[in-house]
């Protein structure tokens, strides 16, 4: 586990052990859309109607940090109704969309909870997110992320945005918590 750990981060570099103690403190979790929750592709009928995929697992990976009690956040330049509909279906409290200055209102937030950036989380893929990463207590970016990206965040992902990148920071947070197999989601038939 500790080589999943290993800080990319050059002007902020942390142990494993390190690492792990500030996975313990999160309590908000914020991602970008386009290029995490999702493949990055954006699709269009012939009618102009915009489609994105999300992931499944991405999605169940965010109702169990609700049910542990880590605050949810979306934070996207893109305004579109299905983000505002997966945000809606998964009961993300902080939907965000059409912002241009990412870190200002990561920083608001933070403050609105009362909460320090240290124990704020953020995954991202794009230039658009490199000072919110730099930022933040715990960073991250799917495998496929940009390079300026890869090179700032303290965790680059083995799964690329769209499949599963999400899930597998919040799998690290719950674990770190102690959390991961204490959590299970009630079933309703329906999927995340």
């Amino acid at each position: 586990m500790a080589s999943r750990l290993t800080p990319q981060r050059k002007h902020r570099p942390r142990s494993a052990v390190a690492q792990r103690s500030v996975l313990r403190g999160i309590r908000l979790f914020a991602t970008d859309v386009d290029g995490v929750l999702t493949d990055a592709g954006m699709y269009y009928a012939e009618s102009g109607e915009e489609w994105k995929k999300f992931n499944t697992r991405d999605g169940m990976g965010i109702k169990l940090l609700q049910r542990a009690g880590i605050i949810t956040a979306i934070v996207t330049q893109e305004r579109t109704k299905l983000v505002a509909r997966r945000a809606e279906k998964l009961t993300i409290p902080e939907l965000h969309q059409g912002v241009m200055d990412k870190l200002a209102l990561v920083c608001e937030m933070a403050a609105r909870y009362g909460l320090t950036l240290s124990q704020v989380a953020y995954i991202g893929d794009d230039i658009n997110d490199l000072e919110t990463l730099k930022a933040v207590g715990f960073s991250a970016t799917p495998a496929d992320g940009m390079p300026q990206v890869a090179a700032v965040v303290d965790y680059v992902c083995q799964k690329k945005g769209g499949e599963g990148a999400v899930r597998e920071i919040i799998e690290m947070i719950l674990d770190a918590q102690g959390r991961s197999s204490k959590f299970q989601v009630p079933s309703s038939g329906k999927r995340s």
